[in-house]
């Protein structure tokens, strides 16, 4: 069965319509055509270059309250996920997953244990952080054109509009002397998310100037304790239909009104509505109250909680675990390959002795 994500791909514009009631913010809205001020739309990686980005590799929520439905392969595979691709060659990406099982298997008992599978968990989401550390300088060269080593609001709210195909020059030359902005409504109110965040990214003293680590934590909230609270707060006001600042299961799993159009559909919706379900009763509600709290899902959205990568590496054994030792033998991560690298290695079984 497809994912969910891959179901709302398909809906097409109709559905996309309807996802905005959901959204935290539309980054990639386009300002109507009508503007005075637009021109030649940005190529996506200049736009990619200054907009938070609306997956954050090893975090198991996206930031539209949405699960991350990659997280377990982001987990396990760090860098090397893309080199795991349907259309791989089985030898070759059997070969490099036998690597990862060796890396893993810290201890050499031919064997992984929940304590090792929590340690390499570890160190791939610390492998996304220091990506995203890395991206984040070019990043934030991008949009210091005066190199002070400080981004304005007014200097980065430059740059946004100019990746939205708004004249640049005319742009900096209204705000420079106060004049008013034609924007369109949709555009305004992405910026007015982001300037919302841009304030929690600003570490005291308040100045609205962000430096290189406070940018970090405008585009990357998962790295910083503030931002994290700020995106958790973000998620609860989305989905919170009662306003009591708390998530009961039938807020989690609601879905956009109309997106069910016939059977195959509902049975995709309520493919969803159980991995919501588990995910909710099983992990997030840590009380087991069926209520969530900002607490929880603040806990629940750390990447870096010890103990929630513990519960994740037992989860992911328990999955592939057939002969229920508690423990991931290769022959059984590599028949349930997909779920840790998301493509199939045929055969497996004759394979794995073909290479011992």
């Amino acid at each position: 069965m497809m994912s969910r994500q891959a179901f709302l791909c398909s809906l097409g514009s109709l559905y996309l319509s309807l996802l905005f009631v959901f959204l935290l913010m539309d980054v990639y809205a386009r300002p109507a055509n009508n503007s005075a001020l637009k021109e030649k739309p940005a190529d996506s990686k200049d736009e990619n270059e200054i907009l938070p980005p609306d997956h954050l590799n090893g975090v198991k929520m996206e930031m539209d309250g949405h699960l991350n439905k990659e997280f377990h392969q982001e987990v396990f595979l760090g860098k090397e996920m893309e080199e795991f691709e349907e259309d791989s060659e089985p030898r070759k990406n059997r070969k490099k997953l036998m690597v990862i099982f060796s890396k893993v298997d810290i201890n050499n008992d031919k064997k992984i244990g929940a304590k090792e599978m929590q340690r390499w968990i570890m160190e791939k989401t610390d492998e996304h952080f220091q990506e995203a550390v890395e991206e984040n300088k070019m990043h934030f060269r991008a949009v210091d054109p005066d190199g002070d080593g400080h981004v304005s609001w007014d200097e980065y709210k430059i740059k946004f509009l100019a990746s939205k195909g708004f004249n640049e020059k005319e742009i900096a030359e209204k705000i420079r002397n106060n004049e008013e902005l034609k924007i369109d409504e949709e555009t305004q109110e992405v910026l007015d998310n982001l300037k919302d965040r841009w304030y929690q990214a600003d570490n005291p003293p308040p100045d609205m100037l962000l430096n290189e680590e406070e940018f970090l934590s405008f585009l990357h909230p998962e790295h910083s304790r503030g931002m994290l609270k700020f995106m958790v707060k973000e998620i609860i006001r989305d989905l919170d239909q009662d306003g009591d600042k708390k998530l009961t299961l039938s807020e989690f799993i609601s879905l956009p009104v109309g997106t069910v159009e016939n059977q195959q559909a509902q049975d995709i919706d309520d493919d969803w509505v159980k991995d919501r379900r588990k995910e909710f009763e099983e992990v997030i509600d840590a009380n087991h109250d069926g209520i969530v709290t900002m607490e929880e899902l603040e806990e629940y959205m750390d990447p870096m909680n010890e103990y929630n990568a513990l519960n994740e590496a037992k989860q992911m054994i328990a999955v592939a675990d057939e002969n229920q030792n508690h423990h991931l033998e290769l022959e059984e991560i590599l028949k349930y390959s997909e779920y840790f690298t998301g493509s199939k290695l045929m055969d497996y079984a004759r394979n794995v002795h073909e290479e011992f």
